[in-house]
């Protein structure tokens, strides 16, 4: 993805913000980018008090099987293109850890059994793409809040970082690899899983094997794939380029909710 896509379900939103820059007297000039770019980050916050005020556990809409999109397309990387992680498939990730580390008391290794054996949830939701896209689709995974309690996070933790296999780009500056970030409402929501199964059947590699995150009332680039690592922060200006995830670091919204 190589430019800025806009989400058509936000376009109303962007219009309003729009209206608002010009009555705050924006120009496009760069002098003015700087109160531009303290609207658009007011109008996240916006958008994050207002999901708050729905309440901490309001759930997304779930489907029935009936609804299932025939295809579910993958989004982001299709393959990614590490050793470590071509090691890992060809030995159908039996040697792979989720490893749960930061602020916690209990860090944690865990294999995929032990994610298996860990309560379950199967939730028919569904994926709303960035570029304008969407598809229902079963996910089946182990809630973070049972993995995140096993943990046991300590009063500084403030938010949930995934750490990826994948490495969208090569950047230059080495912040190439993929990773993503929610806070601890969104973290402990009943709906937010480690998902190994998509309809049915363990996760290709297209759509995020072993597991990915499914956090269901954001869009689809905050649904992390091929997580190899958890760390829980008290702030992340120090991972990436201090935006909360690889696309946020690039101009995307941080809570990109809906």
């Amino acid at each position: 993805m190589s430019r800025l896509l806009i989400p058509r379900r936000k376009f109303l939103g962007l219009g309003a913000l729009g209206l608002g820059a010009a009555a705050l007297g924006f120009s496009g000039r760069p002098a003015d980018a700087a109160s531009f770019e303290e609207l658009i980050a007011h109008a996240q916050s916006l958008t994050y008090g207002a999901q708050r005020l729905l309440g901490r556990n309001a759930l997304a809409r779930e489907f029935s099987a009936k609804d299932i999109s025939p295809v579910f397309k993958v989004n982001g990387t299709h393959m990614p293109d590490t050793t470590e992680y071509e090691a890992l498939l060809a030995g159908d990730f039996a040697t792979w850890r989720l490893q749960v580390e930061g602020l916690v008391a209990t860090p944690l290794s865990l294999s995929l059994a032990d994610l298996h054996a860990l309560p379950q949830r199967t939730q028919i939701t569904r994926h709303d793409c960035v570029e304008g896209w969407s598809a229902i689709g079963q996910w089946q995974g182990t809630p973070l809040a049972e993995i995140l309690k096993r943990a046991a996070p300590l009063p500084a933790a403030r938010f949930v970082v995934f750490h990826c296999a994948d490495f969208y780009e090569r950047a230059a500056d080495g912040t190439g690899q993929y990773y993503e970030s929610i806070d601890l409402v969104d973290a402990f929501h009943p709906q937010t899983i480690l998902a190994h199964s998509l309809n049915g059947e363990a996760l290709s590699v297209g759509h995020g094997a072993p597991v990915r995150l499914r956090v269901e009332r954001q869009l689809g680039y905050k649904q992390a794939k091929y997580v190899m690592r958890i760390e829980l922060v008290e702030r992340f200006d120090r991972i990436g380029r201090g935006k909360g995830g690889y696309w946020p670091d690039r101009g995307y919204e941080w809570y990109a909710g809906i």
